[in-house]
């Protein structure tokens, strides 16, 4: 059987189904509403071909998940990363946070985790993907892309996984009472690119008897000690806002409901501050600090072979910055979405000003591997979803660019064929 690297470079087959893809979104929405905005609306959204990664290289991931989350369960370590958190972040929320994104490129000596994302989109967009996907050919033992054969997950399906996961996060707060309502929440949703998605969350909360709406923070009101959308009291928020620490004064029924233990949440401001906050890179990538912080020898011999290495950026030290630059790559400490991140060797003066006026953090580039298709060669990177330290799916991102972007042609959201 050819590596990993050989059919990401040689493959060219097609393993999405459209026509499955269609059936299984008709199941949702009879007009094909759905299936004209997952694909006429957003025609980059998702890749035509899979792309393959080997059994070991997959090991290596879940093995730096384990040792992350291990480090990130320390109170020495949240204690260190919530000194520059928001005082919502210092409210101890008892509910995980959904979704929890991890994020990796292939390096030719490995994995490396790139960034850890909050509230990670894309997971039930994937799931319906993965059901829409031909079995690869007999060079790889007809694998079906997407299917990963965790131990932990049987022969559930995502969707499963996902609605025990939200049920769990309301239990661990309510314990026996029932689950009512939810309240897909996001800044202006419908002009969201994930509106799709949303509306695909929505009819699994919906099929599960959980009434739910799709909506905007100023549409929410907090009074008699409850969060409401109308007349219709919300159980649980299920939060896509990029409003991490529910700052704005957009947020404030959601911030006042939630500090007031009158909402579930999730993922909420604690969640964001001890994964995705991107300063907390440079913390679990120092070996000094995890090694003062009591981490022992093979965890951190896992987070150095696996973090790319990642620094505070300090204006003091500009010009070490600027001279090593075009091995770096600079991210926002709040970023999200690769909003205002650089490579560094792109970088104009004037923006590199502009960086060192700002809280950003400076990783060492860590280039992605590649997906050769008729459409090109598209870089790639991989993500995790994570609940409670556990993938419950993976997918890739094929894209041309600095980053991620969901606007190359052939690119988009790709299924997952592991190799041995």
């Amino acid at each position: 059987m050819p590596n990993a690297a050989q059919l990401n470079n040689d493959c060219r087959c097609t393993s999405l189904n459209r026509k499955a893809l269609r059936a299984e979104l008709a199941k949702l929405d009879d007009d094909d509403a759905l299936y004209r905005m997952l694909t006429a609306e957003r025609p980059n959204l998702f890749a035509e071909s899979a792309v393959f990664i080997s059994q070991d290289c997959l090991e290596r991931q879940l093995e730096l998940i384990a040792a992350l989350e291990r480090v990130i369960a320390l109170p020495a370590y949240q204690q260190q990363v919530l000194k520059h958190a928001p005082d919502t972040a210092l409210y101890s929320a008892k509910n995980y946070g959904v979704f929890v994104g991890y994020d990796f490129h292939l390096s030719a000596d490995g994995p490396k985790l790139i960034e850890i994302n909050s509230n990670a989109g894309g997971p039930l967009i994937n799931a319906v993907l993965i059901r829409a996907q031909n079995h690869c050919c007999e060079i790889v033992d007809n694998r079906q892309p997407g299917k990963l054969n965790l131990p932990w997950q049987g022969t559930r399906q995502a969707e499963t996984l996902f609605v025990e996961m939200f049920y769990q996060e309301w239990q661990t707060e309510r314990d026996l009472a029932p689950l009512l309502s939810i309240a897909i929440v996001d800044d202006d949703p419908q002009n969201q690119y994930m509106w799709p998605e949303f509306l695909l969350f929505k009819h699994l909360f919906e099929q599960h008897q959980i009434e739910t709406v799709i909506c905007d923070p100023t549409e929410l009101n907090y009074r008699d000690g409850a969060l409401w959308h109308g007349d219709l009291k919300i159980d649980l928020a299920y939060n896509r806002l990029t409003d991490f620490g529910l700052e704005s004064e957009n947020c404030l029924a959601l911030r006042e409901a939630y500090l007031a233990n009158a909402v579930v949440l999730t993922p909420h401001p604690r969640n964001h501050a001890l994964y995705a906050d991107k300063r907390n890179l440079a913390w679990l990538s120092n070996d000094e600090f995890l090694q003062a912080i009591g981490v022992d020898d093979n965890t951190r011999a896992i987070l150095r072979e696996g973090v790319a290495h990642t620094v505070l950026v300090d204006a003091q030290d500009a010009e070490w910055f600027w001279s090593n630059r075009k091995q770096l790559f600079f991210k926002p400490a709040k970023g999200y979405g690769s909003k205002a991140a650089y490579r560094g060797d792109k970088l104009t003066r004037r923006v590199f000003e502009d960086i060192l006026q700002h809280d950003y953090v400076a990783q060492t580039l860590v280039k992605p591997s590649e997906r050769h298709l008729d459409a090109g060669e598209l870089k790639l990177d991989l993500r995790h979803y994570v609940y409670q330290g556990q993938t419950q799916l993976i997918c890739a991102r094929l894209y041309q660019g600095q980053t991620t972007n969901f606007r190359t042609p052939g690119g988009g959201f790709a299924q997952v064929v592991v190799i041995p």
